[in-house]
């Protein structure tokens, strides 16, 4: 079972949102798969999504009502397979934790899965009107679709 992680700051918005669909679309595609996300803002530890999120996520048929809002463990490298991070503020929050190439190696940036480039940001729609959530929605959505493709491919060639 491959394990995969959502990074951003407040863990509110866009990693639920991640989890959420990628979740959806692994038990689409009856793919055996482990999804939770983090962040790294000790003061929305135990949060509920954004009242966005939420309902944009339920819109679309991806259920996080359930998540409650964490902080990231050095120990999620060891639990991880693969870590994806929202932005450049996430990705240098994550970098104080990195002790070894391998802990590095399964960092990538939820934008490369849409568009290459060197280290995009997914925008944050924390606070956002509906309207913002929705448009992150669907670029996670797309990522995410990507990323259930490379996973099918992984699982074929085993």
């Amino acid at each position: 079972m491959i394990k995969v992680l959502f990074l951003c700051p407040a863990n509110t918005c866009r990693s639920p949102m991640a989890a959420g669909i990628l979740k959806k679309k692994a038990k689409e595609n009856n793919i055996n798969i482990y999804v939770d996300s983090a962040g790294f803002e000790t003061f929305h530890i135990g949060d509920p999504p954004d009242k966005h999120a939420l309902e944009i996520s339920q819109k679309f048929g991806a259920d996080i009502s359930d998540h409650r809002a964490r902080l990231f463990s050095t120990k999620d490298f060891d639990t991880f397979d693969k870590i994806y991070i929202m932005d450049q503020k996430t990705y240098h929050e994550i970098n104080y934790f990195i002790t070894s190439a391998n802990q590095q190696k399964k960092l990538t940036f939820m934008m490369d899965l849409v568009e290459s480039g060197p280290g995009n940001s997914i925008p944050d729609p924390f606070l956002a009107e509906a309207e913002a959530c929705e448009y992150v929605y669907n670029i996670l959505e797309q990522a995410c679709e990507t990323l259930i493709n490379q996973l099918k491919k992984e699982e074929q060639k085993k």
